[in-house]
Parts: C-alpha cells; structure tokens; sequence
C-alpha cells in the first residue's frame, strides 16, 4: 500500500513526531494509523477483519483435491446456468480458487473499496458539518466570513473557534478509523460465515471465483452433508450470481446507483452527537459503538426524489437475490439427490439474515426480509407466466431491471419487456 515503505524517507510524516523508536508494536501502530488518506482506514479493517475470521478457529490451507473439485463443480454450475437460464456466459473464464477465511478479507478489502468510500466520505463530510454546526456556524480554521475578530472582547479566548478546530481536527482523524473499524467488524464476522465471494452479493471484478474451504468443511461436518454436493450447491451459488453481474453494465450501474443515493441524502448527526458528549476518547470500541448508533444513515427520504433513490437501489438488490434463489432452487433440486437435506441446513443456516444485513449496514441502507421475498416472487410468477428465457431478459440492459412496483406486479415489467 502507498506510504507504508519500510523506507524512512518514504513514510508519511507523523503529526506527532518519530515517537515509535525501535519498538515494532508502537512501529506497527504508526503504520496502521497513517496508512492510506482515504475516508476508511482499510489497512485498519484489513487486520481486524483478518483477525476476527481467523481468531480462535482453524483456517487450514485448501488441498489439491480442495481446488480440483470446485473448479470440476464451477464447469457443471456454468452449463447448467446457461442451459436454464438461456443466457450467454460471461465472455471470460473464471479462476476458481479455493481459499483461507484471512484470504477472503484481503481480497474484499480491495474489491469493496469503490463501493465504500463514497459512503464513507459522505459520513465523514456530514460529521464534520454536524460538528461545524453544533459551535455556532464556526468553520475549522476559526470564525466563519463575516464575523470579525474585533467582537471578541480584548485578551478573550476564542474557545469557540479553538473548540471547533479541535473537534474538527479530531473528528476528521478519527472518522476514518472508526470506519474502518466498523468495515473490519463486519468482514470479520462474514469472514466466519461466508461460503463463497458473492455472499456479500454486490458486482464485483468477475474474473475470480472465491471459495472459503474452512467454512465448507465445518458446515459439512455440522450437518452431515456430503461434500461433493454441497460444494456443487455452493459452485451453482457462485456461477448464478457470477452470471448476473458479469454483464458488462451491471457493476458500473449498481455503483451509479449507490453514489447517487448517498449524494444526495442528508442525515440527522443528532444520535452520533449526543453519543460522542459522554464518550471515553481513549476507547476505540466505545468510539465504534457510538457510530453504529447511526442505523441506515441513507434509508431515510426526505424527499420524493430520494425515496426514488432508495427504491432503486432496494429494487436491485431484491431482484439481484430473487433472481439467484429462483435459478439455485430449480436446478439444485434438479442436479443434486441431497438437495432438500442442504437446502433446509442453508435455510438455518441463514436465519436472520446475516450476511444480507451485513451488506446493507456496509451501505447504510436496511432492507426488509418482504422485499427479498418479493424479488424471488417475481421470478417465480414471470416464469410460470412466460418462461425463463423471458425472465433472464431482466440482465439484458439496466433498462430491463424491474422497479420496485414492478417487482410487486409483474405483470408492469412484462408489458413492458415481452
């Protein structure tokens, strides 16, 4: 990462001096802390978040076999998909890699990044607004144009101005490891769970295929399943989503549509404000917990326009998941004699919604469990209706998706398509 070179002459310069000396702990620290000027501090949540996967459990290396089988499962997955769905395949071939939970961190670490940092930077400018606000209109560096100096009486401190500098000056070193604190807790905790890349079901570069093999393993020991089939379920996971969002428009659209949901919302600081007046500064957890105080900062409308905002982006994601339950579900029971033992495991497995939550709290968007039922709804009804090669037109453009009232009566996209 730039700036972090074991060269002295290329580190970034510390605000507080060369305080480390020769101990690596306080070297380390530095590093941690002065890596990467961005909103999040990723560095920061890449070694939390490695640490949370791995921390107290076995994350064994994946074997030859490990790797042989799932790349023997994505083939089987991609003519299967293609066959039911009538969608051509992505024009590249997939690496299959088999991998580490501390591997899976690493690489999201890199791939969320350009759907990250917009919602982080909006946060970090709110904040920083909020707190402006909060000392009477005071900018960062003293009064605001037009108010001279000469108001304040003669040899009076202008705690005002210095209060505003200060808490400016905090709010923007600390913003963005509070974020990336909360972004490392949250692929921590994915980290354990995760079977796949896209259980964090977001378009991303389509050319790898990740598969979490310590995870598989101690689900299949848990419930029993035979490993062969169940690895083929988690490959037709993969290959189905992988099949959605390689369209060549689909990840620079749902990154269009998030950027501009999170431009144009304004939200309340009042929570965060009130947490930070009693908040210990010297404990990071209780700066984080004061920050996931902040629920769903973009799901709130304060306009017509946004509530459009927010719709598209809720309509995305519930066809998104839609979809891949529709086509998993048709053919796992098609492919797979275990398929209703794995199926109901998954169904547990997945109670409350875990990972779907972790990406919307990720956004700063909450979705409800009715809208990604709705989504499997709608494929379900155009499919009787039509068939699936009408269904899988939905990918064809960004045009083609179906709005949230579409999704809620079908038979508006079908007028609209067939």
């Amino acid at each position: 990462m730039a700036g972090t070179s074991g060269d002295p002459e290329n580190r970034p310069e510390s605000p507080f001096g060369d305080v480390t000396g020769d101990a690596p702990l306080l070297r380390e620290l530095q590093r941690v802390l002065l890596s990467g000027s961005g909103p999040i501090n990723w560095e920061l949540a890449r070694q939390i978040g490695i640490a949370m996967a791995s921390g107290g459990m076995d994350d064994p290396p994946p074997t030859a076999t490990d790797s042989e089988m799932l790349v023997q499962a994505v083939r089987i997955a991609e003519l299967a998909v293609a066959e039911f769905t009538s969608m051509s395949p992505p024009s590249d071939l997939p690496s299959v890699q088999a991998v580490r939970r501390g591997q899976w961190i690493e690489r999201n670490t890199r791939s969320l990044r350009e759907f990250l940092d917009p919602v982080a930077a909006k946060l970090s400018s709110a904040m920083t607004d909020a707190q402006a606000e909060r000392f009477g209109g005071l900018g960062l560096g003293g009064p605001v144009a037009g108010t001279p100096s000469e108001d304040l009486s003669p040899g009076a401190t202008p705690h005002g101005a210095e209060g505003a500098q200060f808490l400016g000056a905090l709010v923007e070193r600390m913003v963005p490891l509070m974020l990336g604190a909360q972004v490392g807790a949250v692929l921590g905790y994915l980290g354990q769970r995760v079977l796949g890349q896209f259980d964090l079901a977001v378009p991303r570069e389509s050319g790898t295929l990740l598969f979490v093999v310590p995870n598989m393993a101690v689900f299949e020991r848990d419930w029993s399943l035979d490993p062969r089939e169940f690895r083929e379920w988690v490959a037709l996971h993969e290959v189905t989503h992988r099949f959605e969002f390689a369209r060549p428009w689909v990840r620079e659209h749902f990154l269009a549509l998030v950027k501009d949901l999170v431009e144009h919302a304004e939200i309340d600081f009042s929570v965060f404000e009130r947490g930070m007046e009693d908040v210990d500064m010297s404990n990071p957890e209780a700066l984080t917990q004061v920050f996931e105080g902040i629920a769903s900062p973009f799901g709130h409308a304060s306009s017509d326009e946004q509530r459009l905002r927010i719709a598209r982006v809720q309509a995305f994601m519930a066809a998104a998941e839609g979809y891949g339950d529709h086509v998993m579900e048709a053919l796992g029971a098609r492919m797979l004699a275990s398929y209703a033992r794995i199926d109901e495991a998954l169904r547990r497995h997945r109670e409350g919604r875990h990972t779907e939550q972790a990406l919307e709290r990720l956004l700063g968007l909450e979705m409800k469990d009715e809208q990604y039922r709705l989504g499997e709804r709608f494929c379900e009804r155009v499919a009787e209706q039509t068939d699936e090669s009408t269904l899988a037109r939905m990918w064809d453009s960004s045009e083609s998706l179906p709005s949230m009232p579409e999704l809620e009566e079908p038979t508006l996209w079908l007028s609209r398509i067939a």
